[in-house]
Order: C-alpha cells, then sequence, then structure tokens
C-alpha cells in the first residue's frame, strides 16, 4: 500500500483501531479532529467537534460545540475540516460497535465525496474504503480481498479482477472480489465505493 498524505484525520467514537496502518496514520495526521466523545481516545487533538453530550470536561476547552441534530457528528467534523481548508481526510474510528452507526458513517463518505468535494478514505483494522467516480486506478497487490459497491451506476467494468465486475444492484453483488496483480482499474458511468484489505 502506498503512502497517503493526509491534511487531517477524523476519530469518530466507533471501535479505535489497533491495526498499524491506521495508527500510522494517526501518528503522522498534521492535524486530529475528534468526534465529540472520540478525544478520550487522542487526547493531543486539536478540536473535538460535535455537541459535547459525551465530551469529559478536561476536554471541554477543545470542544467546538455544534448543537443541530440533523448531521451526525462525523459530519460535523468534516465540515470543521472543510472550513480550515482540508479536503484531504483520513476517518478512523468510523465502524465497529452499533452497526448502524457503521452503516451510516460509511455511506457518509460518499456523500462527503459526491457533495461536498471531500477526498475522504476510511480506515478500519481490516481495511479501507475509497469514494471513486469514472475510471480509476487502484494500487493492489495479488490476492487482496476487493468489494465495490455500487452508487448510481448504470455500467461498471473493471479489468485486474477475478471477477469482471458489472453495475449491481445489490451492494452483495460486488463483494468478495480478488485482485490479479499489482493494480486494478475501474471505469463506470458514476459513483462506487471500493474497499481494499490489508496486505
Amino acid at each position: 500500500m502506498k503512502k497517503m498524505q493526509f491534511d487531517a484525520v477524523i476519530v469518530a467514537n466507533g471501535q479505535f483501531p489497533t491495526h498499524r496502518i491506521p495508527l500510522e496514520i494517526l501518528e503522522q495526521a498534521p492535524h486530529i479532529i475528534a468526534c465529540d466523545g472520540a478525544v478520550c481516545h487522542v487526547p493531543h487533538a486539536e478540536a473535538a467537534v460535535g455537541d459535547g453530550d459525551s465530551v469529559p470536561e478536561e476536554y471541554k476547552d477543545r470542544l467546538i460545540h455544534i448543537d443541530e441534530q440533523e448531521d451526525n457528528d462525523q459530519t460535523k467534523a468534516t465540515r470543521y475540516c472543510l472550513q480550515q481548508g482540508w479536503r484531504n481526510i483520513a476517518y478512523l474510528g468510523s465502524t465497529g460497535k452499533r452497526e448502524d452507526h457503521t452503516l451510516g458513517n460509511i455511506s457518509l463518505l460518499m456523500r462527503y465525496y459526491r457533495e461536498l468535494g471531500v477526498n475522504g478514505i476510511m480506515f478500519t483494522d481490516y481495511g479501507f474504503f475509497t469514494p471513486s467516480n469514472g475510471p480509476c486506478l487502484f494500487d493492489s497487490f495479488m490476492g487482496q480481498q476487493v468489494s465495490i459497491f455500487n452508487f448510481g451506476c448504470a455500467r461498471i467494468q473493471s479489468e485486474g479482477l477475478r471477477w469482471n465486475s458489472y453495475a449491481y444492484e445489490q451492494w452483495w453483488q460486488g463483494t468478495l472480489n480478488e485482485a490479479l496483480s499489482d493494480r486494478f482499474s475501474i471505469d463506470a458511468d458514476g459513483y462506487y465505493l471500493v474497499y481494499q484489505t490489508y496486505e
């Protein structure tokens, strides 16, 4: 996996990562923003963004209080990053714990990309999600497990994967593919989300 450069890392209040890749990204982050109570996992974060309902008293001095409930804390933290001019964002701690939060946070990654112009990648302990559009080339390795989730494409084609891709109508149809070499390509007429496992 090639080294990626991010403007900021947003740490959500899900399962805090233990895999070396997300931890290295966190260690090298120029800016760390916590989602509300996640500041307990990253006490050196420069800001905690949210409604403050789970921020301990000792971190209240760095709370960016946003009371509205239309967006979740991950989205509020994303908007805060955009206000600072940070568009290349890594997301950690967005999965795990409650499954409804996990699904919501993963799907929001596509919203940030499509509507807000965020170049965001979400890292877990097993792999990473990348929102994409049109033709894209992905660095990989032989045997890497790859899944593709369709967000409205009428056409999806791939090269370098074991099974040919198509415009999946259900999310499960694009799961469990496999890379055949050190890169693969996808060409589509719209938006899709790619999941890749670590080596």
